[in-house]
Order: C-alpha cells, then structure tokens, then sequence
C-alpha cells in the first residue's frame, strides 16, 4: 500500500510540473518548410521543439515570452561565413576570421556554415581550434585548395588534391557539407573541375566563387558545363563576371544556370553586392535563392553589417518576408543537405529567431559606399539556440528585476531556459 500511495504521489507531482521549459507566445510563427505563416505559440522542452499551436496556456510552462507583434522564425541559417580565426595569419584564415559565438547570436544566426576558409591540410585545426569549441553549431565548405583562405592558398593546382579531400569529408561528414572554390587566378578550371570531382564523389555540393574570368573560364561555361544540380553560385550580385550585361540585361548564362538547378546566393560580402546589380537583376525577376553575408572584418564593418541586414535589403527590393525567411531557413538547410535544420518541426532541436520588423526611414549601404533608402528594417530580438535563450536585445526572457531572485555575490549565475 506505501508503494502505491507513493507511486500516486509522484505521479500527481509530476503532473503539476510545467509540461513546457519555455513557450513563446503570440507571435507571428514564419515556418516556410510547414507552410505556416500565422499567430502560433511555439513550446520548447528539452532543447527540443515540443508542440506549435494556437493558444497553449502559458500555465503548461516555466517560462513565457511575450511576442505579440514579433515574427517567430527557425534560427537563421547563414551558409557563407568565415570564422576559421585565430591561427596568427594575416589572411581570411586567421584574423580576418571572426569568432562566431561573437556575431553568430545576436544576428539571429544560429547555424553558420564557414565558406572554404579551411581546406583539406589545415581543417583538423579549424575544427579543433573553432568548430568543437563554441556553441554555435558551425558547418564547413571545405576548400579544394589544401591550407584554404592562407595567403596564396587558392591559386596552388599542385595542392588541389580531390582525393585527400574526399577522405577528409568522410572523417568529417557530420561537419562538412560540400567543397568551396574561390579566387582562382588563371584561365583555366582546376579549381572547379577538381571540385566537383570531390563532390560528385561525396554526394555533396560545390560552392562556387569564381575569382578570375577568361577566354576559356567563363560565366557561360561555368553555368552550362561546370555545375550541377544544387551548386551553389555566390556573390551572385557582384557583377564582376558579367552576371549584368552592358545594356543592364540579366546575362543568359544565370537563366541558364537556374533552369539546371544551380543555386544563387547572396554572399554580400565586403565587395560583391552592389545595387547597380542587383536592382536590375531583381527587376527583371532574379531574386536569390539563398541569403548569405559573407561574414568577416572587412565585410561587418561596411555595408554587409549582419544577417538581418541583409535579410533587410532584400525586403526593401521587394521580396515578401515569408520568402526573405524561406531564404535564410530552410531553403538554406536544403541547400545544404541537412533537412534536420531551419524548420520548427516538433521534435527538432530548438534554433528559434524572434524579429522586430520596424517601419521607418533607413539606409541601406552597398559594398562600393552607395546608399539606397528603405522603409522597413528587421532587427533580432531574441535568439534560441538548442532550446536555451542566448540573445536578448530587450529582456524578453527575462523577469522584472524588483521580483528577480539576486544570488550572493560570488555564487554560480541563476541559469536561464
């Protein structure tokens, strides 16, 4: 009888448990891969997304965020980034890197994925150095060119080895999602031809940014022989390979490009996005199918800036937000081949972006200094990585001072959901 009373009652304990760590309540939930775009409370347990619905009572929870008049989205996916830092070089591999729990969180960002800073030679030190070490959750390009983004690095044939990267992507598979071929110098395709070798062979795309074009290294022929379904094209408003023609029309080789499968992304960057481009282009119907910054020192002091901002860019040039959001979620996990990120899918882990989509005069910077005016803006209010909040710009989350519980100076931080 004693243990049937007290199975009794822990199981009425248990019951009077908050069902919820956390629920965020009243917002307008964007979640492009469910087709939901609507006021949704979304519940977090265990890290883990537990039920999105209408009106779950904030009684179920420890803890609930207001969200009236915020948009819910996945974590933001930023799919070209450099973080590989640290290493003492002068050169995007080292301190032209950033680290990236110090931008990730407090863009939204939740997943970045490093665009080819490391390649085959020096990847085991990037993930050891960077990868394992920081709490947000960093994929990898890896560069076909072994020591990567180091000076000088991408221009060595000799080091571009498909057969060693191969065997690194298999030691690596829970990290790395593709190979990256950047600023190749010559008229000629070891670069991209080694590349896609690599990833033919790894089931895995290539991310394309094509340095150098000649007679025979064109845009035209990268377009309708060089890639494959699912590639990726970055920096795709640059204009320094012809992507807009002299007389401002689209070059037919991006048309060509998408009708094969091959993906555009943004890849803004501190010299590839300029508005005398992509105005024009998304005039004429060519948005983006990914957006991406381009994160590093020289491009988050300029006119990049952040994620949202980007993301803001392509709102003032006219694309719906439920598709800027689409762009930055889960058309980038699709991308990348990893369907268990950028949805809000019960049971997927907790990357959750709550945005503030502001009305008013802004200005937008392009990579050359220019300016261009808008009248929207979105700024990151509060960032949920694995189901715990680490970006609050207004307190959110957090709870009124004159009711907060102050720990004795010296005692461990209260923890929070």
């Amino acid at each position: 009888m004693r243990r049937l009373a007290f199975a009794l009652l822990l199981a009425q304990m248990l019951a009077a448990q908050p069902a919820y760590d956390l629920l965020i309540k009243g917002g307008q939930v964007i979640d492009p891969k469910n087709g939901i775009d609507g006021i949704r409370d979304v519940a977090i347990a265990g890290g883990k997304i537990a039920r999105v619905a209408e009106d779950i009572p904030a009684s179920q929870a420890r803890r609930t965020i207001s969200a009236g008049g915020l948009y819910v989205t996945p974590g933001l996916i930023d799919i070209h980034v450099h973080v590989y830092t640290g290493t003492g070089q002068r050169a995007l591999t080292g301190d032209q890197s950033v680290h990236p729990d110090a931008f990730s969180f407090r863009t939204g960002v939740t997943t970045m994925v490093d665009a080819g800073t490391a390649g085959w030679r020096n990847f085991p030190d990037f993930r050891q150095r960077i990868i394992d070490r920081v709490r947000t959750r960093v994929l990898a390009f890896l560069n076909i060119g072994g020591v990567g983004m180091a000076e000088k690095g991408e221009n060595d044939e000799q080091d571009m080895d498909p057969e060693a990267a191969i065997q690194m992507a298999k030691a690596n598979r829970d990290i790395i999602v593709g190979f990256k071929v950047a600023h190749y110098a010559k008229d000629a395709w070891p670069d991209v031809d080694n590349a896609v070798k690599a990833a033919s062979a790894m089931d895995m795309p290539v991310m394309v940014d094509f340095g150098y074009t000649g007679q025979k290294r064109t845009l035209e022929a990268l377009m309708r022989e060089k890639l494959r379904k699912g590639d990726i094209y970055t920096h795709c408003y640059a204009g320094h390979r012809q992507e807009l023609l002299p007389d401002k029309k689209l070059n037919p080789a991006m048309w060509a490009g998408r009708k094969r499968g091959v993906l555009f992304d943004v890849g803004h960057g501190g010299g590839s996005f300029f508005w005398n481009i992509a105005v024009p282009a998304i005039e004429q119907g060519f948005l983006p199918d990914i957006i991406s910054t381009d994160l590093h020192t020289g491009s988050m002091n300029a006119g990049m800036k952040d994620m949202v901002n980007v993301m803001s860019k392509m709102l003032v040039l006219g694309a719906p937000l439920k598709e800027v959001t689409r762009m930055s979620t889960w058309a980038a996990a699709q991308a990348i081949r990893r369907p268990e990120l950028g949805h809000l899918d019960v049971g997927a882990e907790a990357d959750v972006t709550v945005l503030r989509l502001e009305r008013g005069s802004f200005g937008y910077i392009d990579a050359a200094g220019a300016r261009l005016a808008g009248d929207q803006r979105l700024v990151a209010e509060l960032t949920i990585r694995a189901g715990r909040v680490v970006w609050d710009l207004n307190g959110l989350a957090a709870e009124d001072w004159r009711t907060f519980q102050y720990r004795p100076r010296g005692a461990p931080p209260k923890p929070r959901p």
